[in-house]
């Protein structure tokens, strides 16, 4: 058995009528993220953690936004997928560690529900995935209002 890690990044632009989408959650806000598929950046950082632990390769690969089968896609189900591919190449997830930056709106309650959804999805107790916020303390993109970024380390045996 050998522990792998891999670290995944995602940034979407906010803009108006779109929904904010975070780890699966819709969380009420006047602006959304802006992308092919659903534009949850939680959950795209997640996904190119496990995939970049299991060695294969990043999101584009595998769900590139070229293909029209992705566009407005449900990024949960996206990472439905890459825990499959992730447990085909022999790999257990062990444990997600994820931080969000944005100014609004803050988690609150919502992180639990997060953090739920995203433990289905992978297939770990909600004890296994750990989500952090922050802001952009009025500067940079995040700061400014302009967009949302996430950070996130996804820790595999195999």
């Amino acid at each position: 058995m050998s522990a792998r890690s891999g670290i995944g990044y995602d940034s979407h632009r906010l803009v108006a009528g779109r929904r904010l989408v975070l780890g699966g959650v819709e969380l009420e806000s006047e602006l959304g993220l802006e992308g092919h598929s659903d534009a949850d950046v939680l959950t795209h950082a997640v996904i190119d953690a496990l995939l970049g632990a299991a060695g294969l390769g990043d999101i584009g690969m595998h769900f590139p936004d070229s293909d029209e089968r992705y566009r407005d896609a449900d990024s949960i189900e996206l990472l439905s997928a890459t825990v499959a591919l992730v447990r085909a190449a022999g790999y257990t997830i062990v444990h997600v560690d994820a931080t969000l930056a944005l100014e609004t709106p803050k988690l609150g309650a919502a992180r639990e529900r997060i953090r739920g959804r995203l433990a289905k999805a992978l297939g770990v107790d909600p004890a296994a995935v750990n989500l952090k916020a922050t802001t952009g303390e009025a500067i940079g993109f995040v700061g400014r209002r302009e967009g949302v970024a996430a950070l996130a380390i996804a820790s595999l045996d195999g």
